[in-house]
């Protein structure tokens, strides 16, 4: 778990409050947007390793963390604006845009609109065609649809018993928990008047959200920036969970995972290839989507190098 000293603060943008972590450092500025459901503090080991050379920080979006949650504003240009807004309350002409998983839509979108304020980008596993008729297919055809998760509508009441349910119920997840998940977990949930653990975000919110990441066309084809783009190539087990799935759902998670997640995963990686034929691509085998804990060192390297580069 990161020790190193780092400010929490606010900014009032685009009529909202958004939180921010910021690491300090001097150099380039270096802003990492974390994935859907998750917030800066999932940022708090990986980036300040960056602030020998550059002024880390990072931003959690509206409806996450310590952030506002509006009814409304979870299109992808409120979004955006969302973060022009943000570096221009912080005096940030130019940044390099780290994004994990969701982020990789306002990266590509900040891209397409702001090319003079993008030094460079970073795809942390993030870079996929949600609009295509693959995806469209695979979440159609995904055999979770018919599993009930035990424990998915109890109440909790500790945000510990909580983390406990998340950890049986996503083992990827569990497989890279700590003390980190343990805080980054404190900021996505909230307690009610009877004293039960909730998430903070509604599923009204969470609904627009994933509305805007299918409706979105990329716009990979206009960054003209330098790109790192990190892909995680999951084994064909990685979203069985042994803790409540029976071995004939296992079997139908894994046969799913080859013959709809595995395809349309390939046809996100060409589709990027031909449309940013300048980027770097680094596939990661066994990969976990949450590549900058499980692969930190792997992928801190690789950051590193580009990032460096003249």
């Amino acid at each position: 778990m990161n020790t190193s000293p780092r400010k929490s603060d606010f900014v009032n943008v685009n009529g909202i409050r958004l939180h921010y972590l910021d690491w300090g450092g001097s150099g380039p500025a270096l802003l990492f947007l974390p994935g859907l459901g998750c917030n800066a503090y999932i940022f708090d080991r990986f980036a300040p390793r960056f602030t020998d050379k550059f002024h880390v920080l990072a931003l959690t979006r509206r409806g996450h963390g310590d952030s506002d949650y509006p009814e409304a504003g979870y299109d992808i240009d409120t979004l955006t604006e969302d973060i022009r807004q943000f570096m221009d309350a912080l005096q940030i002409e130019r940044a390099i845009l780290a994004g994990h998983s969701y982020a990789g839509i306002e990266l590509s979108h900040f891209a397409a609109l702001h090319p003079q304020r993008t030094l460079k980008l970073v795809f942390l596993d993030a870079a996929y065609d949600r609009s295509s008729p693959e995806c469209k297919t695979m979440m159609e055809t995904n055999p979770m649809r018919d599993v009930q998760i035990p424990g998915m509508k109890d109440e909790y009441d500790s945000v510990q018993a909580y983390a406990d349910f998340i950890k049986r119920t996503y083992p990827s997840l569990g497989d890279i928990w700590g003390e980190l998940m343990d805080e980054h977990l404190r900021h996505d949930v909230r307690l009610t008047p009877e004293g039960k653990v909730v998430d903070k975000m509604s599923d009204e919110i969470g609904k627009a959200l994933n509305d805007t990441s299918a409706s979105y066309l990329p716009e990979d084809a206009q960054i003209r920036t330098p790109v790192l783009n990190f892909y995680a190539m999951r084994d064909n087990t990685y979203f069985v969970a042994p803790s409540y799935m029976t071995e004939e759902q296992q079997a139908r998670m894994i046969d799913f995972f080859e013959k709809f997640q595995k395809p349309w995963n390939m046809h996100s990686i060409e589709k990027f290839r031909r449309d940013v034929p300048h980027a770097r691509i680094v596939e990661i085998p066994h990969g976990h989507h949450y590549c900058f804990i499980k692969h930190e060192e792997l992928v801190f390297d690789e950051m590193r190098k580009f990032l460096l580069e003249g």
